[in-house]
């Protein structure tokens, strides 16, 4: 009697939906903690923040919906578009000077060619290992009136300040928040562009060399345009960080003197936190009105910068 002939097709089709299914379920385990983490921590309290926005409530009694009132209030309040101003000549002045100096560093330190390099590279990397408030502390120290270094340093040149304090002033105190930022942030972007520079092939360096190029027109007219797209992402984290950031001014100024040196996020979170003010619903308006910025430069950001692959 003939033996009948095994059927291949229901078990090739039962070992297809195994491995699909292990594939999926290699996907889901590999993507859920992410996934999660990112409702948990980032989705989940923006859409919370949307609701607390429509309340009056201080985290401890009953929370009282207000509809768009705590909006209204907030574009009233001179306060917040003092802020808003603050941080707009912030994200002004830090960025480019970062950029700027960090260009700067990386090309020295490619096309130079100096002895004990990475030890520069260390040097240099080092106060971004820093905690912000570390870096805040420490010009806090700076800019001290009676033991300062920067007063200090300006006897020596023979410049007399006398005792006095840069973060007690409105003019010096706005304007000194400025370098603690510059050289936190220097460090991270120089190692950015310096690997960015080292992809650059020498044949164009050496050909410009042959054209008789300076070192500037080596800069302006090769590296830059090169790793454009690198820089271009370096300024939308710089731009984004400078809106949202507050903690260096929380350390040096808290704000003041007279909140002369007061920005959006710091506004905020004093309103949320501060001393004799809990208003939740109200912080949470202004806190939905810095995400819609954010959204705003990012996408301005996007129009008014090229973003074209380097091909060399």
């Amino acid at each position: 009697m003939p033996v009948p002939a095994v059927s291949t097709g229901r078990s090739n089709h039962r070992w297809q939906n195994k491995v699909v299914f292990q594939k999926w379920l290699f996907i889901l385990s590999a993507t859920t903690p992410a996934f999660g983490g990112y409702l948990l921590f980032t989705l989940y309290p923006n859409i919370l923040s949307i609701y607390y926005s429509l309340l009056n409530w201080n985290g401890i009694r009953q929370p009282v919906f207000v509809g768009i009132q705590n909006y209204m209030t907030m574009f009233e309040d001179q306060y917040v578009w003092r802020a808003l101003w603050h941080n707009l000549v912030y994200t002004l002045a830090a960025p480019p000077l970062v950029i700027l100096i960090s260009m700067v560093l990386a090309y020295i330190l490619v096309n130079k060619g100096y002895l004990f390099s990475s030890i520069y590279k260390l040097l240099f990397f080092f106060p971004n290992v820093l905690s912000i408030v570390a870096v805040s502390l420490l010009w806090a120290f700076v800019y001290d009136g009676s033991f300062g270094l920067l007063n200090a340093g300006l006897q020596l040149i023979g410049i007399d300040t006398g005792s006095f304090y840069w973060l007690g002033e409105k003019g010096t105190a706005f304007w000194a928040v400025i370098p603690p930022i510059v050289w936190a942030s220097v460090g991270f972007y120089f190692v950015v562009f310096l690997n960015a520079m080292s992809a650059i092939p020498k044949s164009l360096y050496e050909a410009a060399i042959i054209e008789g190029a300076s070192h500037r027109v080596r800069l302006v007219q090769i590296t830059f345009p090169l790793i454009m797209p690198i820089i271009r992402v370096s300024a939308i984290f710089l731009m984004l960080s400078m809106i949202k950031g507050f903690e260096n001014v929380l350390i040096l100024t808290n704000g003041g003197p007279s909140g002369s040196t007061d920005v959006i996020g710091l506004y905020m979170f004093n309103i949320a936190f501060g001393k004799g003010s809990h208003d939740y619903g109200y912080a949470s308006a202004i806190g939905m009105f810095l995400f819609v910025i954010l959204v705003l430069a990012k996408l301005i950001i996007d129009k008014f910068t090229a973003n074209r692959d380097a091909e060399f």
